[in-house]
C-alpha cells in the first residue's frame, strides 16, 4: 500500500510518500510545497498547494492519504488559513477518490516516538531512523508529513489483525524497534 502523508500549512505544506510492502516501510519521496512569498495572494497559495499535491499524487498514485488534523489555536486568522490549506490538500486526494484519514498531532507523535508530547526534533529523529534518511531537510514539515504517513501505516497494520502481546507486536513491526 502506498500512503501520502500531509502536514498542511498555508505557507509551507509538507508531504511524504511511503510504501508498505511485505511488512516493510519504504520511503518513496518527501518534500515541501513552499509559497513563493508569505504576502502572496492567499487564494493563489491554496491553488499552488492543490496543484503541487495533485502532481505528487499523479506521479506516485497513493492508495490512501493521511493528514494532520487541526489543533487548537488562539489565533483565529491562522486557524482559518490552516483550515483552508487542509481543504485544498483533502480535495487533491478526494478528487482522485483516494481515501483520506486524519490524525491529531498527539496521535502522530505517539505513533512515531511513543510520546504524544514529543518535540519536532524528536519526531524528525525517529522518522529519519525508521526510514533510514541521512540528509536533513530545511523544514520540519517534510518529516512531519512522513510521520503522518507512518502513523497511518501503523494504524492500517493494527486494524488488519490485532496483536496479542508485546512479543507479537515486535515480531510484526520490526521496523519500529530501534537497536543501538
Amino acid at each position: 500500500m502506498r500512503i501520502l502523508g500531509i502536514d498542511p500549512g498555508s505557507v509551507i505544506c509538507g508531504y511524504g510518500i511511503i510504501e508498505v510492502e511485505a511488512g516493510k516501510i519504504i520511503l518513496v519521496e518527501y518534500g515541501v510545497i513552499k509559497a513563493k512569498k508569505k504576502e502572496e495572494d492567499f487564494p493563489l497559495r491554496l491553488k499552488e498547494i492543490f496543484e503541487r499535491l495533485t502532481s505528487v499524487i499523479e506521479r506516485h498514485l497513493p492508495d490512501e492519504s493521511a493528514l494532520e488534523s487541526v489543533f487548537f489555536s488562539k489565533n483565529v486568522q491562522s486557524l482559518m488559513k490552516l483550515s483552508h490549506a487542509r481543504a485544498a490538500a483533502m480535495l487533491a486526494s478526494t478528487l482522485r477518490e483516494i481515501p483520506v484519514a486524519e490524525y491529531s498531532p498527539r496521535e502522530v507523535k505517539k505513533a512515531v516516538t511513543g510520546n504524544g508530547n514529543a518535540s519536532k526534533q524528536q519526531v524528525e529523529y525517529m522518522v529519519k531512523s525508521l526510514l533510514k534518511i541521512s540528509e536533513t531537510h530545511e523544514f520540519f514539515d517534510a518529516t512531519d508529513a512522513l510521520a503522518v504517513a507512518l502513523c497511518h501505516a501503523y494504524r492500517w497494520k493494527q486494524n488488519a489483525s490485532p496483536v496479542k502481546n508485546w512479543k507479537d507486536f515486535a515480531s510484526r513491526n520490526p521496523e519500529r524497534i530501534i537497536k543501538n
